[in-house]
């Protein structure tokens, strides 16, 4: 209930300010796990990830940010978990992939960091969307949250990333490779 609530107040928010226009928005499977791969340049790239859609996402969101008073509470209420930054934190994984299994949806930027925006992708999205077998959707996040300027939001197809399923290191980093090109053609697309 909270999670709709937020969405609907972020729609208003988006609409009003942003201009916010999204497309491909029946790319996103109506059901099942899906990993959306998105750029990162914002603060505000979580909520405008998901304000588009019907379904709730998941975000990994740093720890620290658990700690602040309400806040943590309100980002875990809306489905956020933590991860510890810097290191591999296995229970963080272990959630996104149980998650997913469980037919949820996730959001994830594998730029890693907005200070990575343009940057290599990381292979966390392509090895989680791998070991739960969740489709990849691709999004281009597009504009630059300047009050009453557009911004464009683009959910690409499905990604195909069957050919790397054997998830060995190099796989990875192909399967991300494959991701990071799409998110880059759509953004070049519809600027």
């Amino acid at each position: 209930m909270l999670y709709r609530i937020g969405r609907f107040l972020f729609r208003l928010f988006f609409g009003l300010f942003f201009r916010l226009r999204a497309i491909g928005v029946e790319n996103v499977p109506a059901q099942g796990a899906v990993v959306l791969c998105g750029n990162h340049t914002s603060l505000l790239d979580p909520p405008i990830l998901g304000t588009p859609l019907r379904r709730m996402v998941h975000f990994m969101a740093k720890a620290e940010l658990f700690d602040i008073p309400l806040f943590g509470t309100l980002i875990t209420k809306v489905g956020a978990f933590p991860v510890k930054r810097g290191g591999v934190s296995r229970e963080s994984i272990r959630l996104a992939v149980q998650l997913l299994k469980d037919g949820n949806m996730l959001g994830v930027f594998p730029e890693g960091s907005r200070s990575n925006a343009g940057g290599m992708g990381k292979k966390g999205a392509a090895s989680l969307a791998l070991k739960a077998g969740a489709a990849v959707v691709p999004v281009a996040i597009i504009g630059n949250y300047s009050i009453f300027r557009r911004m464009t939001i683009v959910y690409g197809k499905p990604l195909d990333l069957s050919a790397y399923a054997g998830a060995s290191s190099e796989d990875l980093e192909q399967a991300t490779d494959v991701i990071m090109k799409e998110i880059r053609r759509l953004h070049a697309s519809y600027k």
